[in-house]
């Protein structure tokens, strides 16, 4: 039987805090920012902006409820999460390259290039709020012995 790996207070709390925010941004992606997030897909995509905002939204309500609640498999969220956020950093990258708006706070080059090094940010904090950081660096250390 795998044991389960340990996480501190603290990146409990700041996983939940993660999860609360992945919620909380996939609802705006199905309501409130809907077309705001059309913004974010690129032009490249060969499917239609409207469902991979609204695609991206139930993914993102559900990573961020696995990761709050289904505590046998925070790992595998952490991890699902940290590759949800890679897959979606075209986006904000074409989003930068094209000067395309959204949000209010984005209306510029300068914010656009800022937002785009609070993506590996969330990577970091999805991979060791869950405990996934730790456990892949005991499996690596443990296979070096």
């Amino acid at each position: 039987m795998k044991e389960e790996q340990k996480t501190t207070m603290v990146q409990g709390i700041l996983r939940i805090l993660l999860a609360f925010f992945m919620v909380f941004a996939g609802f705006s992606h199905l309501t409130f920012n809907r077309v705001e997030f059309y913004a974010q897909v690129p032009d490249w995509v060969p499917l239609s902006k409207d469902f991979v905002v609204i695609a991206s939204g139930v993914i993102e309500i559900g990573l961020g409820l696995g990761l709050a609640f289904w505590k046998k498999e925070r790992i595998r969220f952490g991890w699902a999460l940290a590759l949800f956020f890679i897959l979606v950093f075209p986006g904000n990258i074409s989003q930068y390259l094209e000067g395309k708006d959204a949000f209010g706070l984005l209306n510029s080059d300068g914010a656009r290039l800022r937002r785009l090094f609070f993506q590996p940010v969330l990577i970091v904090w999805a991979l060791w709020s869950s405990g996934a950081w730790q456990q892949w660096r005991n499996i690596n250390n443990n296979s070096n012995e």
